[in-house]
């Protein structure tokens, strides 16, 4: 080969170089000296390159993307916004914010850390999750997300996430060229829980004579007294979500049992889904081959519980169920009392019933729902590894009512606009 060839061949290669430096048409600068250390990085995770240098992800490897959150009283749009950040993937990496993070963002966090750590582990399309995540994402923790987790990109939904100071919080991934996007599950967030609850205390507190209806069938008709006679609500919204066929279809697992299979059946409200709940759910999966869970319509909820109850309608409570990976198949509007037509409908080997309940009295009441498994000596009592219950959630909220009044009353204004004309939602 000629000089002349070898010297087009180096501007051949030098000019390919130069096209990989192109960011949004304008061409980087980058020093002789770069190039050869950069040409000759031989890392694990590849070259170190500053921000705003093009990235190429390595191939025959699988995709591996991070999302991080509070989850706080975490619901099933925490659990589709998972979902959707999985789909953009293989593998996903869950950073979850510490509590101390959270105090000096948002206020004070509802559910400690290591309720939120059981939660988000049990969520079926999370793979890996990081505990005490920060709040914002430095140049320091996004280093360590792309060396040492291998992270490819970083996942957030359309809704704006903006630190104290006003400044972006995935500002540097965005930078980075790192960042991809997911839409907001709309109708819900723990702000609007947090509200909910605190709404359902102040209904407590006024006589029942003044109010015909329950909080629950307000919500069931989307409206509230306070809405209506104009007061604030300090920025409390009704639940307004409307389950379609597409969605329960995307929580499913799509699989029913084997013919052979151990059936193991659970009921109960499962309001305010808690990490009290994903426990006892474990370990009744752990007793079969398949878990069937019976979820209460919001009427014989509000028959039990009291007129304030449920928080959560019966397709949000669905939902966050299904998204459980201890969890086969749900039973959306399950019937109070178990029948013998039911068990062999279902082919239920096992009815299993936890010793952390809203209500224990089941068996000295008239009417026991168990009577029938009872019976047939298909039914145990599990002890439930933690005592937690839908009451306790709603406690701590009463115990620090101002703190999370505050709390809520500095998310509302952001929120209003984002709900703004907003008559119903689909959560598509």
């Amino acid at each position: 080969m000629s000089l002349e060839d070898g010297n087009s061949e180096n501007a051949r290669s030098w000019a390919r170089f130069l096209a990989t430096c192109l960011v949004g048409g304008v061409v980087v600068a980058v020093g002789v000296g770069f190039g050869v250390s950069l040409l000759g990085s031989q890392e694990r995770h590849g070259p170190q390159l500053p921000l705003g240098f093009p990235w190429r992800r390595k191939k025959n490897r699988p995709v591996r993307v991070y999302m991080d959150g509070c989850f706080d009283m975490m619901h099933y749009g925490h659990c589709n916004a998972l979902r959707q950040a999985r789909a953009l993937g293989d593998q996903l990496v869950v950073g979850v914010v510490s509590d101390a993070e959270i105090i000096a963002n948002k206020g004070p966090p509802v559910t400690p850390l290591d309720e939120r750590m059981i939660m988000v582990n049990a969520v079926k399309w999370v793979d890996e999750v990081i505990p005490d995540a920060p709040y914002a994402i430095t140049e320091e923790f996004m280093k360590k997300l792309f060396d040492e987790y291998n992270i490819d990109y970083i996942i957030h939904g359309d809704d704006p996430c903006v630190l104290p100071d006003g400044t972006d919080a995935y500002a540097l991934a965005k930078k980075a060229g790192r960042y991809k996007q997911i839409k907001r599950t709309e109708g819900v967030s723990s702000t609007d829980i947090v509200g909910r609850m605190l709404l359902c205390v102040r209904e407590r507190s006024v006589s029942e004579n003044q109010h015909h209806s329950s909080l629950q069938r307000q919500f069931s008709h989307g409206h509230s007294q306070k809405f209506e006679d104009g007061g604030s609500g300090s920025g409390t919204r009704v639940s307004h979500f409307l389950p379609t066929s597409r969605r329960i279809v995307q929580f499913s697992n799509g699989k029913g049992p084997q013919s052979d299979a151990r059936i193991v059946y659970i009921d109960g409200a499962f309001d305010l889904f808690h990490a009290g709940h994903v426990e006892i759910l474990r370990i009744a999966r752990e007793l079969g081959d398949f878990l069937l869970v019976g979820i209460h319509t919001d009427q014989t909820v509000s028959a039990h519980r009291g007129a304030h109850r449920p928080i959560m309608n019966l397709h949000e409570r669905s939902l966050s169920v299904l998204a459980c990976r201890h969890v086969d198949e749900v039973i959306i509007g399950a019937p109070w009392e178990i029948s013998k037509d039911m068990i062999t409908t279902f082919n239920i080997s096992l009815v299993v019933h936890g010793t952390v309940a809203e209500n224990n009295n089941f068996q000295k009441e008239q009417g026991n729902p168990y009577e029938v498994p009872i019976s047939m000596g298909i039914f145990k009592v599990l002890d439930s590894p933690l005592d937690i219950t839908t009451s306790t959630i709603i406690r701590r909220i009463v115990s620090n009512h101002e703190a999370y009044q505050i709390r809520n009353e500095k998310k509302a204004a952001s929120e209003k606009k984002y709900y703004e004309g907003k008559s119903y939602v689909t959560g598509d």
